[in-house]
């Protein structure tokens, strides 16, 4: 029997990210209600592949075609030298229409309200937005939504919400990597490497490995746990709440965000299709998500990912929250490439990612949430060669397929056994 108590509460935006026009055209395909990207300056992922101005005003136009949003981050810490080029991407960003622009300094605010004022700006998670007062502050600078500090709990959100005006918008994390500085402002990798974080390049030294080195020992590497490897003191877990979808609607949460703007097209299909379903049977009916909880398990364990947390929305994290032993992904999925269209002979045209041959068993994962088993029958290059497998990466093939493929579908393929078990915490 279906429920009726979710009626009249708002329905939370599912905010996927991109790291190229591809990756942009999954999301949508595969349920975002709204994706952010990232230009090529200004952003705080200089190392994803991102976006030109040209690249965004395409995928703005593909999105807004199929009622999805696109929002460009402009999150970096600005220093002096950044503000003319600031003013002048902001300029070229009104001529494309994006739907918000995501900024944490206060500088790069003003400029985009003085240059670009009809569209909306939200505050990114990088201004370290972890009480009321502050989102108030920015509301009546004129931003429509802030992003919350990734430290807070859902009882914290809840209070926020209590005490904001209820046209305000509150954004959260709900699925992907933690930072182990807070709210990003980390500054390990300047230090140790010269790159700077809070301008977009940073090395990730939080998932190095780590020993204690004495130094009048300068060779005596002493390890920090008991592990003859030394430690990963640093690295957490991935936030998953694919399991607290009432929870964090009961909260207050406006926009539902994943974190990832340098994942894959496969990573983004998956995660953006089961938070999709996820949301879309709560609001049918609390009975239809608990029904349905192991296949929302199995499906977002297909994604790579690091052991999963529930990060502060339950408390502050414990020593459970950390991995200790590896920075490895557990990855259990292949990205082969997402098929282009179906030509007159039913043969499905695809840019190859992964190398496999005629023969292989591969999945296709469909938009509607069906994982289709088909054989490769036969592969066919531009030339109209024929082809037994395909190891040249970004190679344009075509091949004949044991099932119906259509476009927008993802080939992937299980990866082999690694032995490595997904944990729940």
């Amino acid at each position: 029997m279906q429920n009726t108590d979710n009626t009249s509460i708002k329905k939370p935006e599912l905010l996927v990210p991109a790291s190229s026009l591809e990756v942009l055209k999954t999301a949508v395909i595969f349920g975002a209600d709204a994706v952010y990207i990232g230009g090529e300056a200004f952003g705080l992922r200089a190392n994803a592949k991102n976006f030109s101005i040209d690249e965004m005003a395409q995928g703005i136009e593909f999105a807004h075609k199929r009622g999805v949003k696109v929002y460009v981050t402009a999150n970096i810490l600005a220093h002096n030298y950044d503000l003319d080029g600031a003013r002048e991407y902001f300029t070229e960003l009104k001529k494309i229409n994006p739907d918000a622009l995501i900024i944490s300094d206060p500088g790069m605010f003003m400029i985009a309200k003085q240059v670009c004022p009809e569209i909306e700006i939200h505050i990114s998670t990088q201004a370290n937005n972890t009480n009321y007062q502050t989102y108030l502050f920015w509301w009546q600078q004129g931003a429509k939504r802030v992003v919350s500090a990734r430290e807070l709990s859902l009882e914290e959100i809840r209070e926020i919400r209590d005490k904001i005006p209820p046209q305000m918008e509150i954004e959260s994390f709900v699925h992907g990597a933690m930072c182990i500085s807070y709210s990003g402002r980390c500054l390990m990798s300047n230090y140790l490497t010269g790159r700077d974080a809070n301008q977009g390049e940073c090395a990730h030294p939080c998932r190095w490995k780590y020993s204690v080195v004495e130094e009048t020992r300068p060779n005596e590497y002493m390890p920090v746990y008991e592990n003859e490897r030394g430690t990963y003191i640093f690295n957490s877990k991935d936030l998953c709440m694919i399991e607290h979808i009432p929870e964090l609607v009961a909260a207050g949460i406006d926009s539902f965000k994943i974190e990832g703007r340098m994942k894959t097209a496969l990573y983004v299909a998956c995660v953006a299709r089961t938070y999709r379903r996820a949301l879309d049977d709560f609001f049918e009916s609390r009975d239809k998500y608990y029904e349905n909880m192991e296949w929302y398990r199995q499906e977002i364990a297909k994604c790579t990912y690091r052991q999963f947390t529930t990060g502060f929305y339950f408390g502050r994290p414990d020593e459970t929250s950390q991995i200790y032993d590896n920075s490895t992904y557990v990855n259990e999925y292949t990205y082969l490439g997402t098929v282009e269209m179906i030509d007159k002979r039913g043969f499905a045209k695809f840019e190859q990612r992964n190398k496999f041959s005629v023969g292989d068993t591969i999945e296709l994962m469909k938009p509607n949430g069906e994982n289709i088993t088909a054989q490769v029958l036969s592969m066919y290059n531009e030339d109209g060669e024929s082809v037994e497998s395909c190891p040249h990466s970004k190679q344009i093939l075509y091949a004949e397929l044991s099932a119906q493929a259509q476009p927008y579908d993802l080939m992937r393929v299980k990866a082999r056994e690694s032995g490595i078990q997904y944990t729940w915490v």
